[in-house]
């Protein structure tokens, strides 16, 4: 691993870390937040030797970062959003966006729309990894119920 690589990873650790305390974290919570950015930028920077599309980068890690988050919030009894926003900071489509804007204001449509599109589609991305592995997990969590109801009713 190069040096800038870690360097992006501390730095996105760190952007986790203030966006946690931002929101009010407190104590080991706020320590698992800030992992959670750590491990979406290592995993992000992983995929990238392995995977060309950016949006399917985009989409892995934030499935992967939202499964994390939900692991972590029955773990400590805590919202499933106190690490799913901090973790997803460091791969908001900052850059992406600030180009777009710029080429807007420019005057430039052709690129104004080729990064418009860039942009739309990474955050898109980063929104079905989330919503799927959620509605994901609340199936489970209901078919479980389900069966453990049945297995309640059948012992009454």
């Amino acid at each position: 691993m190069m040096n800038s690589e870690i360097m992006q990873i501390f730095a996105a650790f760190i952007g986790s870390f203030g966006f946690a305390i931002l929101y009010n974290i407190r104590g080991k919570k706020l320590a698992f937040a800030a992992l959670g950015g750590f491990l979406s930028w290592s995993l992000f920077l992983i995929l990238e030797f392995m995977i060309e599309s950016e949006p399917i980068r985009y989409f892995i890690v934030s499935a992967t970062t939202t499964l994390y988050s939900e692991i972590m919030a029955r773990v400590l009894k805590t919202p499933t959003t106190t690490f799913i926003t901090t973790a997803l900071i460091p791969l908001i489509p900052g850059g992406s966006l600030y180009y777009t804007m710029a080429n807007a204001f420019e005057g430039n449509l052709e690129s104004f729309l080729i990064n418009g599109i860039i942009t739309l589609k990474l955050a898109m991305a980063l929104a079905l990894g989330v919503v799927v592995v959620t509605a994901l997990v609340k199936l489970i969590y209901a078919w479980n119920n389900k069966k453990n109801n049945k297995r309640l009713d059948k012992n009454l």
